[in-house]
């Protein structure tokens, strides 16, 4: 198998976003007059996005009551979004073992394209990374494969050449229909019940250091 890029998805993948995502949350049910709710209740959602997130904050509320959350919610993120944001472990190593082979790497993700750009320059990336997506580049966001694609595109290499990684069952599905081979990053957030053996990645990886081994096995 030979690659000559790769993508991450990037909360739960690259960056460890929970505890700015979470500090929302509780912002917003602070306003709300509402006690604060700890980092394991919420962590295992993040990946699911900021509607999932206030789901479980605000449980006794309908879809609809909860949907002019929402922007509070993105709003108070905006203003902090790099405090606590940090790269998993082991996934600084993996990028700078990527750039030495001279693969370009890129973002595609389905937090809104404005935060992801915060996010990736809080954290020193802006001019690393060769493409972001966001999930409001497009009129789609994943799993549809265009997000993939338009991704691929800006790195200048074919889908099938581009591997896709990620934490969600989300990624893996967008990856198989964007004809991408894809690494389930077990280090993610998920929930209890999730088992991402059963997406049907090309490979699962344990953490950073094993996805850099793996990719040192398959040549350049």
């Amino acid at each position: 198998m030979t690659f000559r890029a790769v993508l991450f998805d990037l909360d739960g993948t690259l960056a460890d976003t929970a505890p700015d995502l979470i500090a929302a949350v509780n912002r917003i049910l602070a306003e709300e007059s509402r006690p604060p709710l700890p980092e394991s209740a919420l962590r295992p959602l993040v990946s699911k996005g900021g509607r999932a997130l206030l789901a479980r904050a605000f449980a006794d509320l309908s879809e609809e009551a909860r949907e002019p959350l929402l922007p509070r919610f993105l709003a108070a993120y905006a203003e902090a979004l790099a405090v606590h944001t940090r790269p998993f472990e082991g996934i600084e190593l993996l990028l700078a073992d990527i750039e030495a082979r001279a693969w370009p790497w890129g973002i595609v993700t389905n937090k809104p394209e404005g935060l992801a750009v915060g996010v990736v320059a809080g954290l020193g990336w802006s001019t690393r990374s060769k493409a972001l997506v966001g999930g409001d580049t497009l009129p789609v966001r994943k799993p549809a494969p265009e997000p993939l694609w338009l991704a691929a595109s800006h790195l200048g290499v074919p889908p099938e050449a581009c591997l896709y990684v990620g934490d969600d069952a989300r990624d893996i599905e967008a990856a198989k229909a964007a004809g991408m081979p894809s690494v389930a990053a077990l280090w993610g957030y998920r929930e209890a019940h999730e088992d991402p053996r059963a997406w049907g990645a090309t490979v699962d990886c344990v953490d950073a250091e094993a996805m850099r081994r793996w990719l040192g096995g398959q040549g350049a």
